[in-house]
């Protein structure tokens, strides 16, 4: 029988367990509660509640301007609709930067103020500090390499991050940061596959990826994405599983339609 069936609530530990025997692990982005009803029950293993939501809830260009306020609230829809998901909040950009003392304080009201079971924040040797005095006040941190989007402007592109040969090393140098600064999972964003596979390889701990291949220990995408809600977005990594788009489209269309024509309410949708 898999793990993923024999747990009752998804811990950090249970992830090791994954893992350790080779089984992968499903995440996705949430932000709301009645989502997350539906994610948690259907057996998603981590939801992350991600700095994404300023994007896709907030309509923003980039995620940099959600505020720590903000990802506490959507992080607050979340807990409250999980039962056995392991949910983890981005930190927000401005958050954590500026010193480890910030990046604690920032940590501790997350998981005060939502009940959340960790934190993830972006960045390799220069956010250590920082994880080393959130992990030793007990927080659980899942580090994120690669592309990083709330380093966008730093970038100045979203392509495809470590290409080169000494963008790689010093991913793998980072990666090994992160583990030995005490995260207990990496999340790899948009690297070459082979990378994804030997960084995994490398690590004790879970490598999840997103745009980093099939190798990896687990994949997360963003909700939105998946489900089809967003429609101008389709990088390679990107597999719709449904298109909710169009089928909210037509729904709405339908709707528009019977009212319009006095079909709805009918008799028996009235008192």
């Amino acid at each position: 029988m898999s793990v993923h069936n024999e747990v009752k609530r998804v811990t950090t530990h249970t992830l090791q367990w994954m893992k350790d025997r080779g089984e992968k692990i499903s995440m996705l982005t949430a932000y709301d509660f009645s989502m997350a009803c539906i994610l948690d029950d259907a057996g998603i293993d981590v939801l992350l509640v991600g700095d994404s939501a300023s994007n896709v809830m907030a309509g923003h260009e980039t995620t940099l301007p959600i505020t720590l306020d903000h990802m506490i609230y959507h992080a607050q829809s979340v807990i409250r609709a999980c039962k056995r998901c392991l949910v983890i909040v981005d930190l927000p950009f401005g958050s954590y930067q500026g010193n480890s003392k910030e990046a604690l304080n920032s940590a501790i009201r997350i998981m005060k103020e939502s009940g959340a079971h960790g934190v993830k924040l972006e960045g390799g040797e220069e956010v250590a500090d920082s994880i080393k005095r959130i992990v030793g006040a007990g927080v659980p941190v899942m580090g994120h390499l690669g592309l990083t989007p709330q380093s966008i402007y730093k970038f100045g592109t979203y392509t495809v991050r470590a290409k080169e040969e000494e963008e790689a090393e010093m991913l793998m140098r980072n990666a090994r940061i992160l583990q030995e600064s005490g995260c207990f999972s990496v999340v790899l964003e948009k690297i070459p596959a082979t990378l994804g596979k030997t960084v995994s390889e490398d690590l004790r701990i879970p490598v999840i990826g997103i745009g980093a291949g099939r190798h990896t220990d687990g994949q997360v995408l963003v909700m939105h994405d998946m489900l089809g809600i967003t429609k101008n977005f389709s990088p390679r990594f990107l597999r719709r599983y449904l298109n909710l788009y169009e089928e909210i489209s037509d729904a709405t269309r339908n709707y528009i339609k019977d009212v319009k024509s006095q079909d709805f309410p009918s008799e028996n949708e009235q008192y």
